[in-house]
């Protein structure tokens, strides 16, 4: 019987085909070395891998719903949990700060509780100030310049925390004009709104 020579399209340059998948190129990387040269391996463990992928991609994303900061679709549980009323025209970040001021503001009322929630909200630095003589204490923003967008979130949140026998006020830090330096570019500037300095409009 005479030998019969076959041909097949299933062997190729091992580099002359990339994996669009980084599972499939892993799961062939696990082979025998006979199917280096493979083209129907290397398409089926792509194909494979593109599942795999998806399926990593959906527990990553699922992962982080169980972090305040990194909830997307999981904050409407949070806001559930913790009894906000949620507001869908609200920026994400916004939300995220409301519901991690929630989970701050537990226990006894103190200076460093309120400095924990205000900080929620703004992130960055706060200081805390008590005066007692005058049954008061001030909130004041450090690395805030200007008005922070939520503050009505952050006013409604302290009074829900506060003793109601105390008053609050809230104290802003604004560019001045001899600050203007710091900024790198004209573009920059132009970027800043008009808020952020002393004197300017809100």
């Amino acid at each position: 019987m005479a030998d019969v020579e076959i041909t097949t399209n299933a062997v190729l340059d091992p580099s002359a085909a990339s994996f669009a998948s980084v599972k499939g190129a892993e799961l062939f990387s696990y082979l025998p070395a006979y199917y280096e040269r493979s083209r129907i391996m290397r398409v089926d463990m792509d194909r494979k891998g593109t599942e795999m992928d998806a399926l990593y991609d959906a527990l990553d994303e699922t992962f982080q719903q169980f972090f305040v900061r990194t909830a997307t679709w999981g904050i409407d549980l949070w806001e559930q949990e913790l009894g906000i009323v949620p507001d869908a025209t609200k920026p994400l970040e916004q939300r995220r700060a409301v519901a991690e001021s929630k989970l701050r503001g537990g226990g006894k009322f103190s200076g460093a509780q309120v400095k924990n929630v205000a900080e929620a909200y703004d992130g960055g630095r706060v200081q805390v100030s008590f005066q007692p003589e005058r049954w008061n204490f001030t909130i004041q923003f450090v690395d805030t310049h200007g008005i922070p967008p939520n503050l009505n979130d952050l006013k409604q949140a302290i009074e829900e925390l506060k003793p109601a026998h105390l008053s609050v006020e809230y104290k802003f830090s604004y560019l001045l004009i001899k600050e203007i330096h710091l900024v790198k570019t004209l573009s920059d500037m132009e970027s800043i709104p008009l808020s952020k300095f002393a004197g300017g409009a809100v």
